[in-house]
């Protein structure tokens, strides 16, 4: 099966690292004009010269509702459309409950929740008109179980998929699909940085046996934005080798 996605325009967000920037990658190679926006210019610009096809780099902190709303503005003038949303971009501050601080929990809802609704807000409104579009959210895996020391990003987490599924429902009459993918223990810095003694516990907990590459979530975002996917919306896709069964 091949994927095509010439004509279209992508915005990922988070789009300079890890997954972020395979999906941006993925989708440039089928074919899609990419705008990868992270908060760091330089970064994006940098990650936008080396995806190639037309790319290109916006500083944005999507924690920041107004610049979130600026960005997509900004995509759908350099392209003259925005058809592909990737909301990936996300931040971690964990602890236990008792020492999580209300700085944390704002920072991290911020960034992985407000921060996908206001640039679905923003992106929707010309999807509908042009009666074609894709959103896709990355959450996790803890959006569906839960995580010790996680109770802010696991929220968020959640909470993204049920902003997944009621944004499916609203907006499914104009052609406009939306589905989360929940990944699972995914090969990225931080797991680079263990110990071999911890990836190999890590991976003892997954039934494939290995952790997962950002490819693995690339081609699945891949898929569902484009024209294979268009009888799918408001559904979870969980990426984990087997983990959560």
């Amino acid at each position: 099966m091949q994927i095509d996605l010439s004509g279209r325009a992508a915005l990922v967000t988070g789009g300079t690292r890890g997954i972020g920037r395979e999906i941006a990658a993925t989708l440039a190679r089928c074919g899609a004009r990419v705008a990868v926006a992270a908060r760091d210019q330089a970064r994006a610009e940098e990650a936008a010269r080396a995806i190639g096809n037309g790319a290109c780099g916006f500083a944005t902190d999507v924690a920041n509702t107004g610049e979130v709303t600026r960005l997509v503005e900004e995509v759908e003038q350099a392209f003259g459309a925005l058809d592909i949303l990737v909301n990936n971009a996300g931040v971690t501050r964990d602890n236990v409950l008792f020492r999580l601080k209300d700085d944390d929990w704002d920072a991290v809802l911020d960034t992985n929740l407000r921060g996908p609704f206001a640039a679905i807000r923003a992106a929707a409104r010309g999807m509908m008109k042009r009666r074609w579009g894709r959103i896709i959210n990355i959450t996790s895996v803890v959006g569906l179980t839960g995580n010790k020391g996680q109770a802010n990003y696991a929220a968020s987490k959640a909470g993204l998929i049920g902003l997944t599924k009621s944004v499916a429902k609203e907006l499914a009459s104009r052609n406009v699909l939306a589905n989360a993918i929940a990944p699972g223990f995914i090969e990225t810095d931080m797991t680079a940085a263990m110990t071999p003694e911890a990836q190999r516990e890590l991976a003892a907990q997954i039934p494939l046996g290995r952790l997962g590459t950002p490819g693995d979530i690339a081609a699945l975002a891949a898929f569902l934005a484009s024209e294979h996917a268009a009888y799918i919306t408001g559904q979870v896709f969980v990426v984990d080798g087997g983990m959560v069964m």
